[in-house]
């Protein structure tokens, strides 16, 4: 039987967004690698060897397979799920699909880290025999900043649907019955959420929990502002458990998402599922995502976003809840990795 490999290394990282794609990959072939008509084998961390079923075959992810691929077996087709990973196939007969998700790092490296990875994925996009990207945003990005005749498919990505009864609260949430805005990403510039700082002094009836990672730089100038101006309705929950980020998503006024840089904008569509009011940034991909079902900003001085969260909020009514709902639903991993599996199967045809 043919052989398919999907490398999910970045699992290491669960709590991050590739982190949660790879995972809703891995589950998916967890229920449906049995009826398939070839073998579904998963690069994983040593964590995760045999955590998803006896139907799937595991490859521990190795810091030495990086120097050395020879050491993977032969594989009919691998597919590296995100263009950052550096696991790669031992044989050049192997066909290769590549998974572009942003070229982030063309607007935030300096000048010798940008050649470098420039390098680096352009020599992967010349050796994949398929190219998706996750929006149509990031697939313009490639074909303007890298020469190459082979076509791009879009593929959006998938959203997990995720069931309110497995939510917690967090336990660093402030029980003061005061209504609440929302937002998760790891803090960095490129995510813009220091505009919060000021645009929460004029929304003072309401406090603004933000997710993430918070040992960044980035993260430590946030904290100092909160401190030094008395910011008293801003707080910083460091990275949260998948539990309390539904909590925080199901009871969360609405949310807010500033970000300035995005291949895809998953969260936007996560908060939609909650049927909830999302206010973004017209940045990048997210326009795109968005769709119709966002409320946009294209500044950041405080008046206006906190004008915009006011509108967001007071026009949201049962239909456009459902609205956003039904179209966060037209995000399902079962239609992303369908789609998948038809690559595959195209793949392995060819060989």
């Amino acid at each position: 039987m043919k052989k398919v490999l999907i490398d999910l290394s970045v699992l290491k990282h669960l709590n991050c967004g590739l982190g949660q794609v790879a995972y809703n990959y891995a589950k998916y072939f967890e229920r449906n690698a049995k009826s398939l008509d070839f073998e579904v084998h998963l690069l994983v961390p040593k964590s995760y060897m045999g955590a998803f079923g006896n139907d799937v075959f595991y490859h521990q992810a190795r810091e030495l397979q990086t120097i050395f691929p020879f050491l993977f077996p032969k594989f009919d087709v691998w597919h590296s799920i995100h263009q950052l990973s550096r696991f790669k196939p031992s044989r050049c007969s192997t066909q290769t699909i590549l998974t572009i998700h942003d070229l982030n790092f063309l607007y935030e490296k300096d000048a010798s880290k940008i050649q470098k990875y420039s390098k680096r994925l352009a020599t992967k996009i010349h050796r994949a025999n398929k190219l998706v990207c996750i929006s149509n945003f990031a697939k313009e990005d490639v074909e303007k900043h890298f020469s190459s005749d082979k076509p791009i498919e879009v593929l959006y990505n998938g959203v997990e649907f995720m069931s309110a009864e497995v939510e917690k609260k967090p336990a660093s949430f402030h029980e003061n019955g005061r209504k609440f805005l929302f937002s998760i990403g790891q803090l960095m510039p490129k995510k813009n959420f220091h505009v919060m700082l000021d645009a929460m002094k004029q929304l003072p009836e309401y406090d603004f929990y933000l997710a993430g990672k918070d040992t960044t730089e980035y993260a430590t100038m946030m904290k100092k502002r909160i401190e030094d101006e008395h910011i008293e309705n801003v707080f910083l929950l460091g990275e949260i458990l998948h539990s309390e980020k539904v909590w925080l998503y199901n009871h969360c006024e609405a949310f807010v998402f500033p970000s300035l840089l995005e291949g895809f904008g998953l969260p936007i569509i996560e908060a939609m599922f909650f049927e909830k009011p999302v206010v973004s940034s017209d940045k990048t991909s997210l326009k795109e995502i968005g769709a119709d079902h966002v409320t946009f900003i294209d500044r950041f001085d405080p008046d206006y976003i906190a004008a915009q969260v006011k509108k967001a909020i007071s026009e949201f009514n049962e239909e456009k809840a459902f609205s956003n709902c039904e179209y966060a639903k037209s995000f399902s991993y079962e239609k992303h990795l369908g789609r998948y599996v038809e690559i595959y199967r195209e793949l392995l045809s060819k060989e």
